[in-house]
């Protein structure tokens, strides 16, 4: 039986800065961001299976990246936890705002790294993740993948 790719594409808007960094970015600011995540593996053969000739319904992996991923990203601001900008993050929190304090630079580069994480651990054993894409902008975005981490 042959690998087949399947991609399904995600938007959500997070804001962000990045502290110590000496351009604009350094300041509050969003994106409107892309996902694209693929996955590969064996379509299932058993005619039983209601999930017969999918490698993966488009449903389950939905479930799995919006939980992970697009539910905890979407119209919540990023900051490094490791920065002062706990402090603003603090007062955003006691005002009402979704924060995330994660453990990196809030790039486009390590928050797919960290995507690919959660994403893996959520799969399936016959299904591995074989891509992701974090489009940042129209014209610029982070790629990861799974051959280049092995």
């Amino acid at each position: 039986m042959s690998n087949i790719r399947i991609t399904k594409q995600f938007s959500f808007e997070t804001g962000h800065a990045l502290y110590g960094y000496d351009g604009k970015c350094k300041n509050v600011h969003g994106h409107s961001y892309k996902l694209d995540v693929t996955v590969i593996g064996q379509p299932i053969t058993d005619t039983k299976n209601v999930k017969f000739g999918m490698v993966i319904d488009f449903g389950d992996l939905k479930k799995i990246v919006k939980e992970e991923i697009v539910d905890v990203f979407d119209h919540a601001t990023v900051f490094n936890k490791n920065t002062p900008h706990v402090e603003l993050a603090k007062e955003l929190q006691d005002r009402g705002h979704d924060v995330l304090l994660v453990d990196y630079q809030p790039t486009s580069e390590m928050m797919v790294i960290d995507f690919a994480k959660k994403i893996k651990d959520r799969l399936p054993n016959t299904i591995k993740l074989h891509s992701l894409k974090l489009s940042e902008t129209a014209t610029s975005y982070a790629q990861w993948y799974a051959s280049d981490n092995e």
